[in-house]
């Protein structure tokens, strides 16, 4: 709440785009292993823009009207969800959240994709990415406020709320992959004639 006030909101959001942009190799990977290029060639042109014309990434020009390049909503639990890895029992992982043994694949993946962990020494890399947290959390005060302020079993209606969206993302994540759209044409095609008969 403290660095809220003492840092514009602009400033804030400028901080939240950087370390987006550097979570383009996680995303790109990721479209590349669900077979969505068009979603792989949309992050390599947004990394490029945002990186030769944002300044490094702290602006979005990519997300404007006349481009209109959107960051892919992906990851690498979602990839495998993608494969048919079921989402598995619901865990909350300190530091890091609602989690499930499928998604606990994010934080291994983000380990290795995301290039702030490759600061040296290892100290600097975790306040890098402490000051991310802290900088993300700043822009979503209230959010959490607001669900447990609402709910009659507070722990209840956030495992149900990250397992429906985490399900829905795979199943928007699907849909854009070119290995399972000829499969379900076809399952829609056979469940239509089989109607007809």
């Amino acid at each position: 709440q403290g660095y809220k006030i003492v840092v514009p909101e602009p400033a804030r959001i400028s901080v939240k785009n950087f370390f987006s942009n550097l979570g383009f190799p996680a995303r790109f990977l990721s479209c590349l292993l669900q077979a969505d290029f068009s979603g792989a060639a949309t992050e390599a042109g947004r990394f490029t823009i945002n990186t030769l014309w944002g300044m490094g990434g702290l602006l979005d020009p990519a997300a404007n009207k006349e481009l209109d390049l959107q960051k892919q909503n992906t990851d690498l639990g979602q990839t495998l969800g993608v494969y048919g890895v079921g989402h598995g029992f619901y865990i909350v992982w300190p530091f890091f959240g609602p989690s499930s043994p499928r998604d606990t694949v994010i934080i291994v993946g983000d380990y290795f994709l995301y290039p702030p962990w490759y600061i040296y020494p290892w100290y600097a890399s975790l306040g890098v990415s402490a000051y991310e947290y802290l900088n993300n959390t700043s822009l979503r005060i209230g959010e959490y406020e607001s669900l447990i302020g609402a709910a009659i079993d507070p722990y209840v209606s956030i495992r149900d709320a990250y397992i429906q969206y985490r399900m829905k993302n795979v199943k928007a994540r699907k849909a854009k992959s070119l290995l399972f759209k000829n499969s379900e044409a076809s399952n829609t095609v056979a469940d239509t004639s089989q109607t007809e008969k």
